[in-house]
């Protein structure tokens, strides 16, 4: 499906204002920048020179600062620890204008996870977590927090980085609840959890975990489809989406399948990736896009978002001008 620029201007100004509950796992992504000149005299390692570090939000906190760059208002409910980490990602929703009394702290620790890079390569990624599961209070509160906000979002996104949050007991509430009021669900699985992951509207694996939620190796375009068939069926829900790094994004739906191709121009880092297309496909589609207008709107903020280094986001400005620049000089 085709559609001109002027719709497409129309789809991406209705994504200001839309209200979008992020139920997921929050955590603080730390960038240390550096250089190398010289290797170890204790191991065949580099040394890196620090000369800045960084702290943006990471798991379900990228997908929100990727909603708020696009203009949308975004809820965020999750758990944080009560350390100096879990303050950076509360300051960091604050300063982008975000509510965060739905983030909650238990004794556990804030996610970390620290990436160091140098001459724009990732030299060693280290994590600071636990994936133990939520208590029994816990899940309550976030369950209460959902029901309480539910009445006022148009979307709800749940981001599974399978550190607690999206556990059997919260989500078998707060699922059937969003199918309740009629509010449809945008979900980034991991395989650990998939038994718990119904009803939905959409579901999003990458390339991976859609072999490993189907049992299906993925190499030929009649595979690709089966396993677009086997999501729709397993999870009950009308649509799957599965985003296939170069080669783009496919697009399941009532038998059909439609496969989208990658726009980016260049890819330094696919970090954070799938986190800017569920933001993307959730605004557009609350914002009246059809899924599959919404997921051509996803793949270029995709296209776009892979072409910065580190955790990163796109405005909705910036998503639009991409737009314009391919309407104005098409390929070919």
């Amino acid at each position: 499906m085709d559609f001109g620029f002027d719709r497409i201007k129309s789809l991406i100004s209705n994504f200001a204002g839309k209200r979008i509950l992020v139920l997921g796992d929050f955590m603080l992504d730390e960038f240390v920048w550096g250089r190398v000149r010289r290797i170890s005299p204790e191991a065949p390692v580099p040394v890196v020179d620090v000369q800045n570090e960084t702290h943006v939000l990471g798991g379900a906190g990228n997908v929100v600062a990727n909603i708020r760059a696009l203009d949308g208002v975004p809820f965020p409910i999750g758990v944080v620890g009560k350390d100096a980490a879990a303050q950076r990602v509360v300051d960091l929703l604050a300063a982008r204008g975000v509510e965060t009394a739905g983030i909650i702290a238990d004794d556990r620790p804030t996610t970390l996870k620290t990436r160091i890079v140098a001459h724009h390569q990732q030299i060693v990624r280290t994590d600071r977590e636990t994936r133990r599961p939520l208590s029994g209070e816990c899940n309550g509160v976030l369950a209460d927090l959902f029901s309480e906000r539910l009445a006022s979002v148009q979307a709800v996104i749940v981001s599974d980085y399978d550190k607690g949050v999206a556990n059997r007991d919260l989500l078998g509430r707060v699922l059937p609840e969003a199918r309740k009021a009629g509010v449809p669900v945008f979900l980034d699985p991991k395989v650990h959890h998939a038994d718990y992951y119904r009803p939905l509207t959409v579901i999003t694996p990458n390339h991976r975990e859609a072999e490993l939620l189907t049992g299906l190796l993925i190499e030929n375009q009649a595979q690709l489809e089966e396993a677009g068939r086997r999501l729709l069926q397993r999870f009950e829900c009308p649509y799957a989406l599965i985003t296939r790094g170069e080669e783009g994004m496919s697009l399941f739906a009532d038998g059909r399948c439609r496969h989208l191709p990658t726009v980016a121009r260049e890819v330094f880092d696919v970090t954070g990736a799938g986190d800017t297309v569920i933001a993307t496909l959730a605004l557009a589609h609350a914002g009246g896009a059809s899924m599959e207008e919404s997921a051509v709107l996803a793949n270029h903020a995709a296209g776009l978002v892979v072409g910065k280094i580190g955790t990163a986001s796109v405005g909705r400005a910036e998503l639009l001008a991409d737009f314009d620049s391919r309407n104005a000089h098409p390929a070919g």
